[in-house]
């Protein structure tokens, strides 16, 4: 899942350290660099993405992409799965752009703890939320009365997983990238080889000769 980068609209914390114009031109590599990862691996992947009138194909030429529909995040998320599901049926994982260093050894572990029986798979994020969320088949509620955007939501979600029954796997925790601390995180991981993710990189090299960091 992912906005369409529009300087203002896209990575507004990171904006206000960064300008908007940088935070746009980062948001975008993340972009593209999690399209080049992705291609690498062995899933069939879904772009959804927002605003629906955003020329978002042009973007990432020839793979698949469908609108988010819904008032808020929880309700497009169940409307981009429930696409999913019927496109391909499942398992299901959700990762959004914003996580663009997403382990393929923690999609790896999320696919096989699905198929071997567990109903969710979540990936907490520093933050509280998480970076992955992943699905055996469709489940709406799971997305209801979730406080998004605060540091309640995987707290929230395993509630609600607890209450509906679910079988459920947690993966190693990770972040996503939203606050300036996080770039420097992000910048260790490319360091250590755990993600290749050559434009970002250069922006962020660019941005620490600037600044003589």
């Amino acid at each position: 899942m992912a906005k369409y980068p529009v300087p203002g609209r896209v990575k507004t914390r990171l904006a206000r350290a960064l300008g908007g114009k940088a935070a746009c031109d980062l948001f975008r590599a993340f972009i593209l660099d999690l399209a080049d990862r992705l291609r690498g691996l062995p899933y069939d992947v879904t772009w959804a993405y927002w605003p629906p009138a955003a020329p978002f194909d042009a973007l990432v030429p020839g793979a698949r992409c469908h609108p988010q529909r819904g008032r808020d995040l929880g309700a497009r998320m169940v409307v981009a799965l429930a696409a999913a599901f019927a496109d391909g049926g499942g398992p299901v994982l959700v990762v959004g752009a914003d996580a663009p260093h997403v382990p393929a050894a923690s999609l790896a572990e999320a696919a096989r703890s699905l198929r071997a029986g567990k109903e969710l798979v979540l990936g907490p994020a520093a933050d509280g939320g998480y970076y992955l969320i992943g699905l055996r088949r469709p489940m709406p509620s799971l997305f209801t009365e979730v406080p998004w955007g605060t540091g309640d939501v995987l707290a929230a979600t395993r509630t609600r997983a607890r209450a509906l029954g679910l079988r459920t796997h947690l993966l190693p925790p990770s972040f996503d990238v939203d606050e300036v601390e996080d770039l420097r995180r992000l910048r260790a991981v490319i360091a250590r080889g755990e993600a290749d993710l050559p434009r970002t990189a250069a922006i962020l090299a660019d941005r620490a000769r600037a600044s003589g960091s």
